[in-house]
């Protein structure tokens, strides 16, 4: 337990000290990878509103913004706090934006956001991601700083010890950190008790709990690949019917698929 304390230390604590440069080669291969699990690479692709959801999907992260009206906030809301960090980064927001930075998203429903889509707002906006897709990278990569202590919070000792262990192993693995940046921001840390159909859940902490990896390596990404599958696919099967998920899971599978290319790639390479 005492070394998982110190890693857990180590961890949380090193980055703050040693924080990524935006400009490092392995942050913009990150930020370029999770662009293309979301948005192919595509800059129309940074404004999205999907089908049936109750928010917008923003940035190269599709990060979450709700409406005011919106009552429906089953999932976490993260774009106000990617413009905050953004800003806190000294980048220099929209005009319509940066009067009111923390505002809800001002399009009440998905009809009006598209109607608007190539509108002056959309259009400024869309421009200003794709300006700073390091800068939301480097957001992703703090919230999966503060990602461990969340979801240890409150656990057992016993699955502390299991937890901590599995997210060591995935850390220490070839592209391992872009492995558990692109799960925490893509389906969350798992600690939020409204994220969960019929009691059972689909984030970082479901996936790490499932893995019983004894090393790192190429096969510790096969294994979280394969959990990640499993819990997602039981997400599906468990969710409301008129969601329709089962839309979204060739897309979940095919974004998992690329954590085991990169690790086997990174593995040849060096």
């Amino acid at each position: 337990m005492l070394k998982k304390i110190l890693f857990l230390l180590l961890f949380t604590l090193l980055p703050q000290q040693h924080a990524w440069s935006r400009e490092s080669d392995e942050l913009q291969a990150i930020a370029a990878l999770i662009f293309q699990n979301e948005c192919a690479s595509r800059k129309q692709c940074l404004t999205s509103w999907n089908q049936g959801e109750a928010f917008a999907s923003l940035g190269i992260g599709h990060f979450i913004w709700y409406p005011a009206s919106s009552v429906d906030r089953h999932f976490e809301e993260s774009f106000p706090a990617l413009i905050g960090f953004m800003q806190q980064h000294g980048a220099t927001l929209p005009a319509w934006l940066a009067d009111h930075p923390q505002q809800p998203n001002p399009w009440e429903n998905r009809a009006h956001f598209l109607q608007d889509i190539n509108g002056e707002r959309l259009t400024l906006l869309r421009q200003f991601l794709m300006n700073h897709r390091a800068l939301q990278a480097e957001f992703m990569a703090q919230r999966l700083q503060q990602s461990l202590p969340k979801i240890l919070h409150g656990l057992p000792a016993r699955q502390v010890d299991h937890i901590t262990t599995q997210f060591e192993h995935v850390a220490n693995a070839p592209m391992g950190r872009y492995v558990l940046m692109d799960y925490v921001n893509f389906k969350g840390e798992g600690s939020n008790p409204k994220e969960r159909y019929q009691g059972k859940g689909w984030g970082l902490l479901q996936v790490l709990a499932c893995m019983d990896s004894r090393t790192s390596g190429v096969e510790t990404v096969r294994m979280f690949s394969s959990c990640a599958n499993r819990v997602l696919t039981q997400r599906v099967k468990l969710s409301p019917p008129k969601r329709h998920e089962i839309r979204w899971l060739p897309g979940w599978r095919k974004r998992l698929m690329t954590y085991i290319h990169e690790a086997e790639q990174h593995r040849e390479s060096h």
